[in-house]
């Protein structure tokens, strides 16, 4: 159990704010390329707890700028996209994608009061289907070498998803390897063949046994957690019978990413996104080391659980996340439908949009999240001291180094796993198609 004080610093991430302050250090997922593929490309964005709208001017380039206008505080999102930039139509100011206000002609003829209206702007990268924002001081850091990133835009996949619920919660169901043997239980395996773009259904490693058999039946992993330049590397031991493991293991970005495999083919890059202190998005790059992904076959599966525009899951708490007690009891663990990313949802959302921390008791299969927890108020005390240079990927690691980062499953040697890990990582990435994968 942690205290109230504790669970709020750790939580809250807006203006002001100690977690917030260390978030702004470093790149964030504000939008998918796909929200800007209109004849309009203008979009709301809510960040951090600040209210933005994110463009497209007529040259191509991106903008991200506080969501209202200085003048009066109209809202921008309405605004007209012309003259390379956004227009207020209450009384045409216009906005440049730096924020800077370049004509208002209302004003008296030779009138330079322009020149001193800047609103607020945030630099924008588009990176693989996902636009990134950087909103803290100075200049935004260099993105490491990650497979997401390097990969060629054909092998990559980007999709998005609401959560009603604080990023903290979200993030943490990510870093902790033993749920899956219950939450994501399937009481009947499917065929491994019909598992693409699915995670959890293909077949374990090189072996024919399919993924959710093994989780179902080893329900006890050794698990031990690393810590890296990026953040923290877990590792998940299900020991089988023959003096054999299953290792899997998988990744915590700095400060609210994983990284873990989704099947032999594809990784996942997820990062849990504060849209305000009790709404994020998780965004997803699905980075493939075999054939182009097939990106209208996995966005017309994640289109049959989610609406647009605002990607919100069909499934949610007002339906009772599809909860059938049928399904209960001969399919699923849950009852909620085959879709893995309901099962989170529901995991995170119903301890309410903050859990209160004050109420919990972690155990020893926790281990990932305590430590993250411990990484992130070591950042949050360093920042207080004035240490920026303290932080994860901005203590002096070139991010150009940084590859990866490894996320895998396989199948060996109890004994030798370390080496059958990196030899089966290695494999893969040496028959990579498309790009260079080797690090």
């Amino acid at each position: 159990m942690i205290s109230q004080e504790l669970n709020d610093t750790i939580t809250r991430t807006g203006p002001g704010t100690d977690a917030g302050a260390v978030m702004r250090r470093y790149w964030q997922p504000a939008a998918l390329s796909d929200e800007l593929a209109t004849n309009r490309p203008v979009v709301p964005v809510t960040l951090l707890g600040e209210k933005l709208v994110l463009f497209r001017d007529n040259d191509g380039n991106l903008g991200l700028i506080d969501r209202h206008c200085p003048h009066r505080g109209a809202d921008l999102c309405l605004g007209r996209l012309d003259d390379n930039g956004l227009r207020c139509p209450f009384h045409g100011w216009h906005f440049d994608r730096t924020g800077q206000c370049v004509e208002q002609p209302g004003e008296p003829e030779g009138s330079r009061m322009h020149e001193s209206i800047r609103n607020t702007s945030y630099p924008v990268v588009e990176k693989n289907g996902i636009i990134f924002a950087y909103m803290g001081p100075d200049d935004p850091p260099p993105f490491p070498n990650f497979d997401c990133f390097r990969a060629p835009d054909t092998h990559v996949f980007a999709f998005k998803g609401l959560w009603e619920c604080n990023w903290l919660q979200a993030l943490e169901v990510g870093i902790d390897p033993a749920h899956a043997s219950f939450l994501h239980r399937f009481l009947k395996d499917e065929d491994p063949a019909d598992s693409y773009g699915k995670q959890f259904r293909d077949a374990a490693a090189d072996t024919n046994i399919p993924m959710t058999r093994l989780l179902r039946e080893y329900t006890r992993p050794e698990i031990t957690v690393e810590e890296t330049d990026y953040g923290l590397r877990l590792i998940a031991l299900r020991h089988l019978e023959n003096g054999q493991t299953h290792i899997r293991i998988t990744n915590q970005i700095f400060p609210e990413a994983i990284s873990i495999p989704m099947s032999r083919e594809m990784i996942i890059t997820q990062w849990h996104v504060p849209i305000d202190d009790e709404h994020c998005y998780w965004y997803s790059m699905f980075t493939s080391f075999t054939d182009p992904v097939d990106k209208e076959k996995m966005r017309a599966q994640r289109l049959k659980e989610h609406r647009l525009p605002d990607y919100a899951p069909l499934k949610n708490k007002r339906n009772n996340y599809g909860f059938d007690p049928d399904e209960q009891a001969t399919e699923t663990y849950t009852g909620m439908g085959m879709d893995i990313n309901v099962h989170d949802q529901w995991a995170v959302e119903s301890p309410g949009p903050i859990f209160d921390r004050t109420r919990e008791h972690l155990g020893k299969t926790d281990v990932g999240i305590i430590k993250y927890r411990r990484m992130l108020r070591a950042a949050i005390a360093a920042l207080k001291d004035g240490k920026e240079d303290a932080l994860p990927m901005r203590n002096g690691t070139d991010p150009a180094t940084l590859f990866g980062p490894i996320s895998n499953d396989t199948i060996g040697d109890k004994e030798k796993w370390r080496e059958v890990s990196a030899q089966s990582d290695a494999e893969r990435r040496a028959a990579c198609k498309g790009w260079d994968a080797t690090v």
